[in-house]
């Protein structure tokens, strides 16, 4: 039961990341002109692609089990950053406080489940690495 958990957990953790990117993508205006208003006016199409691969690469890491605690690595510099830049709740009016702390916590939530992955170091049964260790495939 805990390596399908495992698996069922990485992979939606990875959906929220590919939802990011998709979105990222579709409104990519939109997500410039909100790095604008957070102060991020330095080139934001090269900080964008940045944050587009660590997103994909971290996702699909995660999501097949290959290096997932490298690819969980990805995903928290992408998070981190942006939780304290976006929902900075104790720096908010009183009316957007109680919705931003939320947003934050529900963020720090999925950090924790990102350090967890990091610290049990591997994706379990369920993961192309140890797919491909039972299989012995030869390297090259």
């Amino acid at each position: 039961m805990k390596d399908l958990a495992d698996l069922i957990g990485r992979v939606f953790i990875s959906l929220i990341f590919f939802f990011e990117v998709y979105d990222t993508i579709g409104f990519w205006q939109n997500t410039k002109d909100t790095m604008t208003s957070y102060g991020i006016t330095w080139n934001q199409d090269l900080l964008i692609l940045a944050m587009l691969v660590f997103l994909i690469f971290g996702s699909l890491m995660v999501l097949i089990g290959y290096y997932a605690n490298i690819g969980a690595f990805f995903l928290l510099l992408y998070l981190v950053p942006f939780t304290l830049i976006v929902f900075s709740f104790w720096n908010d009016p009183i009316e957007y406080r109680r919705v931003n702390s939320l947003q934050f916590m529900r963020n720090m939530a999925i950090c924790g489940g990102l350090l967890l992955l990091i610290a049990n170091s591997g994706a379990g049964k369920y993961s192309i690495k140890r797919m491909l260790h039972v299989l012995r495939v030869p390297a090259s």
